[in-house]
């Protein structure tokens, strides 16, 4: 070929190359993300994050589809239920492995799913209503001791971390604040910042969107580490809870049953959406920061929390709704 014929076919061939294909094993209709929690959720925010970039990568359309309700369960029960060929995946937090212990479901935890990769954590924050009298743990405390049965905490429903990091911390402390559970996190955000709830865990995105408003103040982190994103917040380690450390994380998961091949390809791809800046960066914005795991590891850490969750529902003498 001469070199007149060689730049023409240069020129030509980003124009004549084939689109790139899906992921082997998968056809090009649509996936979908399948996700337990509603609209405007950690795990939602997540998964619109990835799914455009994901579907750019695979050419084909990535859907985000939202079933909350019973903690998660009904979507979860979804995607349990779903062939297992990659057509749908989940973006889960890790306080529905105590699903079980709060409602009655029709899959197996632990089982049901075929771990994928972590793709984010972030920690939570205790924080309160102005109208209460504390800036810092210590003057919290102090208020809710004083309070009793009177205080209370609001959370969106039993199982959830917002609900199970406040009982850790009375099993530490003794106090007694009454739990007021919600169906979601919206309507315990609303009356939160209404003062018809004093205090809640939240997630850090939110009190860093919210703190500056003054419609509620963060107290103090539930990391054993400060949290980049907010260096001036002390944790509860720091303020006398010894190795107090409590994380929310995100994985992708599959039916039980999908292929090894389909997994690996699955986390390669999302290990390259998550290395983005610009996805690191709007996850930031969220609280959240990309934190990346094998399959194996997954699994290890999901069952080890179950184990964790389980002594401390049992030691917290917790009941279901």
């Amino acid at each position: 070929m001469n070199r007149r014929s060689l730049l023409l076919a240069s020129l030509a061939a980003p124009l004549i190359a084939p689109l790139r294909a899906p992921a082997q094993g998968i056809s090009n209709r649509p996936i979908r993300f399948v996700l337990g929690q509603t609209p405007a959720t950690t795990p939602d925010l997540i998964a619109r994050t990835l799914a455009p970039r994901m579907a750019g990568k695979w050419n084909q359309p990535f859907l985000v589809e939202n079933k909350g309700g019973a903690g998660g369960a009904i979507g979860l029960d979804s995607v349990a239920k779903s062939p297992p060929d990659g057509h749908v995946i989940t973006i889960s937090v890790n306080s529905t492995v105590t699903l079980p212990l709060f409602f009655k479901i029709d899959f197996d935890i632990l089982n049901s799913f075929t771990p994928i990769c972590m793709v984010a954590e972030n920690i939570f924050a205790l924080v309160v209503h102005p109208s209460v009298p504390a800036k810092n743990f210590a003057e919290w405390l102090e208020w809710a001791k004083r309070e009793g049965s009177n205080a209370n905490y609001g959370s969106p429903g039993n199982g959830t971390h917002h609900h199970l990091i406040m009982e850790s911390v009375k099993l530490r402390t003794g106090v007694q604040i009454t739990h007021v559970p919600y169906k979601g996190s919206a309507p315990a955000f609303t009356d939160l910042m209404a003062g018809q709830i004093s205090t809640m865990f939240v997630p850090l995105g939110t009190a860093l969107s919210l703190g500056p408003s003054g419609k509620i103040r963060p107290i103090a982190g539930s990391g054993k580490e400060r949290s980049p994103l907010a260096p001036e917040l002390r944790s509860l380690h720091e303020e006398g809870l010894k190795d107090f450390d409590y994380t929310s994380w995100f994985s992708a998961w599959g039916p039980a049953g999908m292929a090894a091949d389909l997994v690996s390809r699955y986390r390669a791809a999302l290990g390259e959406v998550l290395a983005e800046k610009d996805v690191r960066d709007t996850l930031a914005k969220q609280g959240v920061t990309v934190k990346l795991s094998t399959p194996e590891e997954l699994d290890r850490r999901n069952r080890a929390d179950y184990e964790h969750f389980v002594k401390l529902i049992k030691d917290a003498k917790i009941k279901g709704d």
